[in-house]
């Protein structure tokens, strides 16, 4: 009897003591529940956010990790008061997802001042890998640089050497329209004309009209989420396209084309990271992803957030730590990043990740064979060529960047 008790006793410790072993990591997804850009992130981030925890199963490998999320409106100062709340009060180690490049900005310089982690997916300003990069913030999935390569410059080589911005008034926008600008020079195109629209937009019918007048060859969408929806819209129910001129959706995700439609969005040139029928292994998460978010099949940020989850317990692994947002993103950067929905890549001293980018264009109603079936592939862009070299970016954690402004 006493040995029996003695061995309950012993056994007893020692669960208490495997429990206790566990390094206990709490992760944020923070990002827009109910505006312009819960199509493209909102709950299906959440959702790829527990997939990835599930399919790293933390329990085996010493971690328990719990995922909670927040909505921050597209409001800088509602992100910001979100993430203070998680960092100092709340546990939360490492934020994800993060649409809207003014909040992201903002959140950066938070998880900087915490020494906690971030890891971006959905905002697009290349500024964070740029002037404003960070030893706690990693910028996976897209960036205008990455996203002015790729579209920009086929749309010039097509002959759209003429262009009219129309761009949302707030940091994303004018930060596409500056690179995107800067590609179609380098082609030897010219801007003719610009104009900013309000975040968020729902009538685009006077901005458009000023950029048909203009007589440019491409007018370019330099928004994202609903607006580019509303705008893509409007402009066909104007015959932008029977006047010819063509429409550049300069961010656009699968998601916006799906609400669209092929007969609206038919043709439309983009650049994306990830598309889900892309290959065996995007199909086969993308159907689980669906299972689970009622036949919704990801976009390209709700893709990241899952793999940037798994790369980020990946070095918290490794570390057997959450607590040092600086040694965790230095170990994030040290792992070799191969996954099945981004392939090989790296991530860069400046944060950012490199993997190859997709040209597509929208498939006319009769090539689709079904709701989802949405693109065509045109081309694979080298990571290496999308994003914009570590040397040129300004960002002070560069060898040699620091003393430049």
């Amino acid at each position: 009897m006493w040995q029996r008790l003695f061995s309950a006793i012993v056994l007893g410790i020692f669960i208490s003591n495997a429990a206790t072993a566990q390094t206990r990591v709490k992760l944020g997804i923070l990002g827009d529940q109910s505006g312009a850009y819960s199509a493209i992130g909102g709950q299906g981030s959440v959702v790829a956010a527990r997939m990835a925890v599930e399919d790293f199963k933390p329990s085996e490998r010493g971690l328990k990790v719990e995922v909670v999320s927040g909505d921050h409106q597209n409001k800088p100062e509602i992100g910001v008061a979100l993430a203070r709340q998680w960092f100092e009060r709340d546990g939360v180690e490492a934020i994800f997802d993060v649409p809207s490049s003014s909040v992201a900005l903002a959140v950066s310089d938070v998880a900087k001042e915490k020494n906690k982690a971030l890891i971006i997916t959905g905002a697009g300003t290349a500024d964070l890998t740029g002037p404003k990069c960070s030893p706690n913030t990693v910028h996976w999935a897209y960036d205008t640089v990455a996203l002015a390569n790729g579209t920009g410059s086929t749309m010039v080589k097509r002959g759209g050497d003429t262009w009219f911005f129309i761009a949302a008034d707030y940091v994303f926008g004018q930060t596409l329209q500056r690179d995107t600008a800067a590609v179609v020079e380098k082609n030897g195109g010219k801007v003719i004309g610009s104009i900013k629209a309000p975040f968020p937009t729902a009538d685009f019918s006077s901005y458009l009209q000023q950029a048909r007048d203009s007589g440019a060859k491409v007018i370019g969408l330099a928004n994202s989420g609903a607006d580019t929806i509303n705008a893509v819209k409007q402009a066909g129910e104007q015959g932008i396209s029977s006047k010819g001129q063509a429409l550049a959706a300069l961010l656009i995700y699968s998601s916006d084309v799906h609400t669209l439609g092929t007969k609206a969005a038919q043709g439309l040139v983009l650049t994306e990271p990830f598309y889900w029928d892309l290959n065996a292994a995007t199909r086969a998460f993308s159907d689980r992803f669906a299972h689970q978010f009622g036949g919704k099949k990801p976009t390209s940020n709700q893709a990241a957030v899952y793999v940037g989850v798994m790369h980020y317990l990946k070095a918290v692994e490794a570390l057997k730590s959450a607590s040092d947002g600086v040694a965790t993103v230095a170990k994030m950067k040290e792992i070799p990043a191969d996954d099945p929905l981004f392939g090989k890549g790296e991530i860069r001293q400046d944060g950012r990740k490199i993997h190859d980018m997709y040209l597509f264009e929208v498939k006319q109603p009769s090539e689709s064979k079904g709701e989802w079936d949405l693109y065509k592939l045109l081309s694979t862009i080298p990571g290496k060529e999308a994003f914009r070299p570590v040397a040129e970016g300004g960002c002070p954690l560069v060898k040699g960047q620091e003393a430049k402004p």
